[in-house]
C-alpha cells in the first residue's frame, strides 16, 4: 500500500523549479564563503576578475538572496500537499508516516550542520510538524496566517514582551566602556591552528546553531517568512495550479503580471518612507524600532515573497513552450534529487572553505570567482544527476530517506 502513495507521475515542471531554486541557492552560499569567515592565512591569489566583482555582487544581494531559498521552501510546502493528497486517495492516513519523516530530516539535517552552519533542512523538519497543525484548516485562515506572518507579527509580540519584562529605568547596565579592562599581554599575536573537522563540527552543532536560531527568529523575520511560504505553498497545491499549468498558458501569463505589478507597488511604498536603521541591528542592540521601521521591514519582506514569485512564474511561462522547456528540462534530474544535492553543496562548499580543507588557497577567492566556482559545482551536480538517474530510481538521499520512512529497503536499481 505504501509503495502506491505516491504512484503517480511526476510534475516535472516542480522537479525542473527546484532545481532552478537550488542554482541561486548555491550561488547566494558561495559568495558567503559556507559561512566560514576566516581571516586566512591564505595562500597567495591573484584575482582575475576583480572588475566584475561588484556585478557579481549587484546579483547575489539585489536578484539572488533570499529569493531562489524562498522558491526552494514553497516547493517544500508543495511536496507536503502532494504527499498527503496522494496518500488521502489512497484511503491512507499518511500524518503518522510524515511526522516519522520529519524526525529522519531533522537527523540528517543535523548531519549536513556540521558541515554548514546555516543549514535549513533541521528547520525544515520542524516546520513540517507544524504543517501537519495547520493542514486541518480552509484556505483562507491559512492566507490570514502566512500574511500575519510575513507583516511581522512575531516580531511585534516580541517587542511587545521585551517592553513588558524590561528592566526598570532606574537599573543603571554597566557598559563594555566602563568596565575595567584587563590588561593585555605585550607578545606578538601567535598564528591560530589549524581548527579539525571535529571542532569546525561542534562549534557549527553549538554557537552556530543558536546564531542561526537568532537569525531566523529573532533579530530577523527569515525562518517565519520561510514558515509563511510554506504555508503558501499547501495553499497553491490545493488549487491543483501545477497539475493543469501547461494547459493554461494565459492563466500563468495574467498571474506574473499581477506578481510584476504587486512588486512594483511595494518597492514604490517602501520609497515613501526615509532610510531607516535595519531591524537586526536595532533589536541587537537593545532598541525598540520605530513603527516606521516596522513598515518599511514588513513591506521590504513582502516584496521578496513576491520578486520570489516573479522569478518562479517567469521560469514557469518559459517553461511551456517548447523551445525553453527542451533546455529548462535538463534541470529536472537535480531537483528530483533535491535532498541529495542541497547536502552535497553543503559538504563541498565547507571542503572549499574550511580552514580544515582548502580554505587557506579559496577562501581569498572573490565575488566573481566564487560565482564562477559555483557556478561550475552546479553544472557538474547536473550532469552527475543525469547520469544517476539512468541507473538509480532515486538519489542516494532519496533513497535513505524513503526506505528510513517505510522502516523498509526501497527499490533502488532500475530494472
Amino acid at each position: 500500500m505504501t509503495e502506491k502513495i505516491l504512484s503517480k507521475p511526476r510534475i516535472t515542471v516542480i522537479d525542473a523549479l527546484r532545481g532552478f531554486a537550488l542554482l541561486g541557492v548555491i550561488l547566494v552560499h558561495m559568495n558567503q564563503h559556507y559561512s566560514y569567515r576566516s581571516m586566512g592565512p591564505f595562500l597567495p591569489h591573484e584575482s582575475i576578475l576583480t572588475e566584475w566583482n561588484d556585478t557579481a555582487s549587484w546579483l547575489i544581494w539585489s536578484v539572488m538572496l533570499g529569493r531562489f531559498i524562498n522558491i526552494f521552501a514553497f516547493l517544500f510546502g508543495m511536496s507536503f500537499f502532494i504527499q498527503m493528497d496522494r496518500a488521502a486517495e489512497k484511503g491512507v492516513n499518511f500524518g503518522g508516516r510524515f511526522l516519522w519523516r520529519m524526525v529522519i530530516l531533522f537527523v540528517i539535517g543535523l548531519i549536513s550542520t556540521c558541515f554548514y552552519s546555516g543549514d535549513i533542512l533541521s528547520i525544515y523538519a520542524v516546520f513540517g510538524i507544524i504543517m501537519l497543525f495547520l493542514n486541518r484548516f480552509k484556505n483562507w485562515v491559512l492566507i490570514l496566517i502566512a500574511v500575519l506572518l510575513l507583516a511581522g507579527a512575531p516580531r511585534l509580540i516580541m517587542i511587545g514582551y521585551n517592553q513588558l519584562t524590561a528592566p526598570p529605568a532606574t537599573e543603571q547596565v554597566v557598559s563594555n566602556e566602563n568596565r575595567p579592562q584587563r590588561p593585555r599581554p605585550n607578545a606578538e599575536p601567535r598564528e591560530r591552528p589549524k581548527p579539525t573537522f571535529l571542532q569546525v563540527a561542534k562549534e557549527n552543532l553549538t554557537s552556530g546553531t543558536m546564531g542561526k536560531l537568532n537569525y531566523q527568529f529573532m533579530g530577523g523575520n527569515r525562518g517565519y517568512i520561510t514558515l509563511a511560504i510554506f504555508i503558501l505553498g499547501l495553499v497553491v497545491g490545493r488549487t491543483r495550479f501545477f497539475e493543469t499549468v501547461h494547459n493554461n498558458k494565459g492563466r500563468n501569463w495574467k498571474l506574473l503580471g499581477i506578481f510584476i505589478v504587486a512588486l512594483l507597488f511595494f518597492n514604490w511604498l517602501i520609497t515613501l518612507f526615509p532610510a531607516q536603521e535595519s531591524l537586526w541591528r536595532s533589536m541587537r542592540n537593545g532598541g525598540v524600532p520605530s513603527a516606521s521601521a516596522l513598515t518599511v521591514q514588513a513591506l521590504s519582506d513582502f516584496s521578496m515573497v513576491l520578486s520570489s514569485a516573479v522569478l518562479a512564474m517567469v521560469f514557469i511561462v518559459l517553461y511551456q513552450y517548447r523551445g525553453f522547456k527542451t533546455v529548462l528540462g535538463q534541470l529536472a534530474p537535480y531537483g528530483r534529487m533535491g535532498l541529495t544535492n542541497y547536502v552535497s553543496q553543503s559538504i563541498i562548499g565547507a571542503l572549499l572553505f574550511a580552514m580544515w580543507a582548502w580554505g587557506s588557497y579559496f577562501g581569498g577567492w572573490q565575488a566573481a570567482e566564487v560565482m564562477l566556482l559555483g557556478l561550475a559545482v552546479y553544472i557538474v551536480q547536473v550532469i552527475v544527476c543525469r547520469v544517476w538517474l539512468k541507473f538509480f530510481q532515486y538519489g542516494p538521499l532519496e533513497w535513505l530517506w524513503r526506505s528510513l520512512t517505510y522502516l523498509n529497503l526501497q527499490p533502488f536499481l532500475k530494472k
